[in-house]
């Protein structure tokens, strides 16, 4: 089992920096940022930029793979975030991985003036832009007059260290997005399919649906079960995976038991409505990580 951290960009530079160099030292498979413009349930908190702040990350870190949990289309056009993902991977040495989803309601999909669209429309959107953006990524150039985003001659002329392009993971709960993951991905996430804050038992019951679903896709699609990463955002559910030690070994176990490769977890802020626990529990697991 392999274990990521998230590492929110709620604190000036100088105070996250430590944050990452510990997320490597401590041994995390891989780390990540949120893709917001603003988080709903830590909107009181400053918010910082994505891609400059797992720039910076790369330059302070040496082995550790970094990435977007996840990026959203609410607020981006795949040709300009594809120069961006490009600098990213060239940056770490070729470490850098996109998480991306549909997107959800909250803040970011009314930031830019428009209504939030409806999920069968996010969808739809979400293939579009994985499709362009692929598309930038690993084409002399490309051309492209779709439904949400239109390209003309869009290059990247420095491409990603890593070949063809930098990994995609891709959140999906329902079949098309799963499809679509298992079309263009490395990886699959989600966080469960019930609402947050709901029971862990009703939790555990949703994210076993949704791994069973995905099997049944992969089979579909005939893409054979061991090229796709399995990724579990754990802190979707009520409870804190790092409340202690234990129940981190726990909930890593239920995710393995379940078919996942990799669990992903959030760097304590404590007293803060989610997330909340005093960083030191970090210490206390990080003895087991490569061991799960």
């Amino acid at each position: 089992m392999r274990v990521g951290i998230v590492v929110l960009p709620t604190d000036r530079w100088p105070q996250q920096r430590d944050r990452w160099r510990r997320a490597e030292a401590y041994g995390f498979d891989h780390a990540w940022t949120y893709d917001h413009l603003l988080w709903d349930p830590l909107g009181h908190l400053p918010w910082g930029a994505t891609v400059p702040t797992l720039v910076a990350a790369a330059t302070v870190t040496e082995r550790i793979p970094l990435g977007t949990w996840v990026a959203s289309p609410n607020f981006r056009h795949p040709v300009p975030f594809a120069r961006e993902l490009a600098a990213l991977d060239d940056v770490s040495g070729g470490r850098a991985v996109l998480g991306i989803g549909a997107g959800g309601t909250g803040h970011d999909a009314r930031t830019l003036g428009a209504d939030p669209l409806p999920p069968a429309d996010r969808a739809a959107r979400l293939e579009e832009f994985v499709d362009v953006l692929d598309r930038v990524l690993t084409l002399p150039a490309t051309d492209h007059d779709g439904r949400f985003y239109t390209a003309v001659d869009a290059r990247t002329l420095l491409p990603c260290v890593q070949a063809p392009r930098l990994p995609f993971v891709i959140a999906a709960n329902g079949p098309r997005t799963m499809r679509l993951a298992a079309r263009y991905g490395e990886g699959w996430a989600t966080t469960g399919a019930t609402p947050r804050g709901a029971p862990d038992a009703d939790w555990w019951a949703g994210v076993a649906g949704l791994a069973a679903r995905f099997e049944e896709v992969l089979a579909a699609s005939g893409r054979a079960p061991a090229s796709v990463r399995r990724m579990l955002s754990v802190d979707a559910a009520a409870t804190f995976s790092l409340v202690s030690a234990a129940h981190f070994v726990d909930v890593a176990g239920r995710a393995a038991a379940l078919g996942f490769t990799d669990v992903v977890v959030h760097w304590p802020v404590p007293g803060a409505p989610v997330y909340d626990a005093p960083e030191a529990v970090l210490e206390e697991i990080a003895p087991l990580l490569g061991t799960l």
